[in-house]
């Protein structure tokens, strides 16, 4: 949306000036807002949770997903990054193999990259090849007693090296987490709201056919406002509620965050933001593929919209 957008200054400047509670007290903002949100997501996932940021988001995630199955273990992929609480740092192999190491809970995967990854782009098809990666986690985890909870990915690998999952993978995967009772939860944290173009969040990309379980988001939700959310289905929510220890956060969904929030969607819609990060990310990733001509060190160009990446290499042939 842009640094210091004067539409976002103007919704919490007029909202401050009004009313800013915490979120014990109703307020028509949050009912707006999660209704809103509710038309850009499948109408499956129609629960939401306001909470203040991307890690906070992520750790509700997992525990509605533990909840619902009853079960713990997670599997993510490789190089992941999910946040900086504890509980996000134990499934984020990017940063607990510099600390204390894999956890006997976790499973990790490998990213579906078809550039430097297991399965390149010449296989067959390397999504039924890189879901399969998972099936067996599956199966290796069962045979040693463990239960999965969770399939846990961004829908886009950022951190990963900004990998573009070849289509149908998250379908398949989902397919083998749910047979094992687990649930799949799409992290949009840094790729949703329309980063991609041509879809509003990342997961999309996959196809129509594919609903997560679990959506996170943060950052862009609230363009530097703290604001995140957790978009889930009825079903896990109400399993959730059962425990009888309801989700409460003091300041995720207050009447400011909320007003920013639906400045965002505003924002995003008015000046075409979809269709301008189509139209940029292209105009990008053509003058790049021209200098990968150029440039033996440019080994691959690969993006969406606005989530771009670059690979530099040593050599073309390893």
């Amino acid at each position: 949306v842009g640094h210091c957008h004067p539409d976002i200054v103007k919704a919490a400047h007029e909202q401050n000036q009004l009313l800013n509670t915490n979120s014990r007290y109703l307020h028509d903002n949050l009912v707006d807002y999660a209704e809103r949100l509710s038309k850009t997501l499948p109408e499956k996932l129609c629960i939401f949770y306001f909470l203040n940021s991307g890690s906070e988001a992520n750790d509700l995630a997992l525990r509605l997903a533990r909840q619902y199955t009853k079960h713990e273990d997670v599997i993510v992929l490789d190089h992941a990054y999910h946040g900086h609480l504890t509980s996000l740092i134990d499934i984020s192999p990017y940063k607990f193999r510099n600390l204390e190491g894999q956890k006997e809970w976790v499973h990790v995967a490998p990213v579906p990259d078809t550039y430097r990854g297991l399965y390149k782009e010449d296989h067959e098809n390397s999504a039924t090849a890189y879901a399969d990666e998972v099936k067996s986690i599956i199966e290796h985890a069962h045979e040693r007693g463990r239960k999965i909870a969770a399939f846990f990915a961004e829908s886009l690998p950022s951190v990963g090296g900004q990998i573009i999952p070849p289509a149908g993978y998250f379908q398949k995967v989902a397919e083998h987490v749910h047979k094992a009772g687990g649930v799949f939860i799409a992290d949009e944290i840094q790729v949703g709201f329309g980063r991609v173009g041509k879809h509003f969040w990342a997961f999309q990309l996959q196809g129509e056919d594919f609903i997560p379980d679990i959506v996170t988001m943060g950052k862009p939700i609230g363009n530097g406002h703290p604001l995140a959310c957790v978009a889930t289905t009825k079903e896990i929510a109400e399993a959730f509620a059962a425990t009888g220890i309801e989700y409460f956060n003091t300041f995720g969904g207050n009447p400011v965050s909320c007003a920013i929030g639906l400045a965002v969607l505003d924002v995003i819609e008015k000046e075409h933001l979809q269709a301008h990060a189509t139209e940029v990310g292209n105009f990008l990733m053509k003058i790049l593929k021209e200098q990968q001509i150029k440039h033996p060190i440019i080994g691959d160009v690969r993006g969406c919209g606005l989530f771009i990446g670059v690979d530099l290499i040593k050599d073309q042939a390893e």
